[in-house]
């Protein structure tokens, strides 16, 4: 038998060339407006184009079930027909609009795509029966273990399912134009189910995959993006003293080493199921969250901003009924903006491989302090971020960080200038508590 020992490719296709600088936008389109309508959202598109994000995430636009529904709406993953769009928010026409509306911006749209299971009055339910997963009894059953009780599992053992879902999604593609998918529990469903999607989808147009998950594999030959859940817990707990700043490192020390080298983790200090600013202990992350979302924007991957962050909002919205997000001028509106023109502008920040990679620096505050150099032929950005609630004095012990810069932020790390820094090898630097500087040169 005749071996081949040449190394295979990591992925075998190519990011979509607009999302290697992009950052990530989520719009939960019940609470974006007062209307809570696709043809509301589409006031804001040229507010977010301004702002600089590359890729809009629609959370879930099908029709919501309504057997054992949560709450008076409902949850938008328990979807009821995946060629639907909910009355609710408007109308397929309506969403074929905001999609060319975007793409008129130099935006991108990517819909929420909920492949693991169904509503309990999903059109599938009467239409194929036998392509749903069953209990001891026999009877259609929710995903074991968590309180989905307002779902029901499919069961993709069987091949018509898979073709009959990949369909769905390529019509999405074909007909209303959307340029990709954030697949929902994507771990639960076959990672051969995606990956035969990802080579359909790529035949009709160059279209973007994020999975919420955390597993390298599915990096391979489906997904551009994973959700980067261990970087968002490690920030948290080292935020509220629970751990130090070695649970960041293994983060980075895992995906530098374990992961593609042209992979994208979604870096994120808010979600739909999560706020930045409240909530309880666990998912707040205080006087740390400016430094939280400096390392989203400078650390490889692409961040995240949840709608309403920008403005500076203070509360988790609801999931299962009406809520609103109030709009506002904010000083975290300006502070986005600069981040992600910064990332957008700056090579060595893009994703994956075509992005630097991030190259530590020892510091003498190893347990505070974390710093890092990103770069390549066209830039090089040093960051240093005090990750403690006390200030810091610092000094960086390689010739890897030493040199004249200028603050990437007018008001990075409290500094009110953007005038040039000299980094000198072992002469000290102060850093505020949870203070930060990214620099650029």
């Amino acid at each position: 038998m005749t071996r081949s020992f040449q190394p295979a490719p990591e992925t075998p296709f190519e990011h979509p060339t607009w999302s290697v600088n992009a950052t990530i936008y989520q719009i939960n389109t019940r609470h974006f407006t007062p209307e809570g309508t696709i043809r509301a959202a589409m006031a804001h598109l040229p507010r977010l184009a301004e702002l600089g994000v590359g890729i809009l995430w629609l959370m879930p636009v099908h029709e919501i079930g309504e057997v054992n529904r949560k709450g008076r709406l409902g949850s938008p993953y328990a979807v009821r027909d995946y060629y639907s769009v909910s009355s609710e928010l408007g109308t397929v026409e309506d969403l074929k609009a905001f999609v060319a509306a975007a793409h008129d911006l130099g935006l991108k749209v990517i819909l929420d795509w909920v492949a693991n299971h169904t509503a309990w009055d999903n059109v599938l339910v009467e239409q194929h029966p036998e392509w749903y997963a069953r209990d001891w009894k026999g009877d259609f059953r929710p995903t074991p273990w968590w309180d989905w009780d307002d779902i029901i599992d499919l069961d993709y053992s069987h091949a018509a399912l898979r073709e009959w879902m990949t369909e769905a999604m390529a019509w999405w593609v074909r007909e209303v134009d959307v340029d990709g998918y954030r697949c929902d529990v994507a771990g639960m469903v076959p990672t051969d189910f995606w990956e035969t999607v990802r080579a359909v989808l790529d035949e009709i147009k160059p279209i973007f995959l994020l999975a919420e998950w955390e597993a390298r594999d599915l990096h391979h030959r489906a997904f551009d993006m994973t959700y980067a859940w261990s970087w968002n817990d490690a920030l948290h707990h080292i935020a509220h003293g629970k751990a130090d700043l070695e649970a960041l490192r293994v983060y980075y020390a895992w995906d530098a080493k374990a992961y593609q080298r042209d992979s994208i983790r979604m870096l994120f200090v808010s979600n739909h199921d999560k706020n930045a600013w409240e909530g309880t202990e666990y998912e707040q992350f205080g006087d740390a969250l400016q430094a939280a979302i400096v390392l989203s924007v400078a650390s490889k991957g692409m961040p995240l901003i949840h709608n309403g962050q920008e403005a500076g909002m203070d509360k988790r919205l609801s999931f299962f009924d009406k809520d609103e997000i109030v709009w506002q001028d904010h000083p975290m509106g300006s502070f986005y903006r600069r981040l992600v023109a910064l990332r957008r502008d700056t090579t060595a920040l893009w994703s994956g491989k075509h992005g630097a990679p991030m190259l530590p620096v020892p510091t003498t505050a190893d347990d505070r302090v974390l710093a890092f150099v990103r770069q390549d032929d066209a830039s090089r950005v040093f960051v240093a971020v005090n990750l403690s609630a006390e200030p810091v004095e610092v000094a960086f012990r390689e010739a890897l960080a030493p040199g004249t810069y200028r603050h990437a932020l007018a008001d990075g790390a409290g500094t009110g200038t953007d005038a040039e820094v000299t980094i000198v090898e072992g002469e000290p630097v102060t850093l505020p508590a949870w203070g930060y500087l990214l620099l650029l040169r």
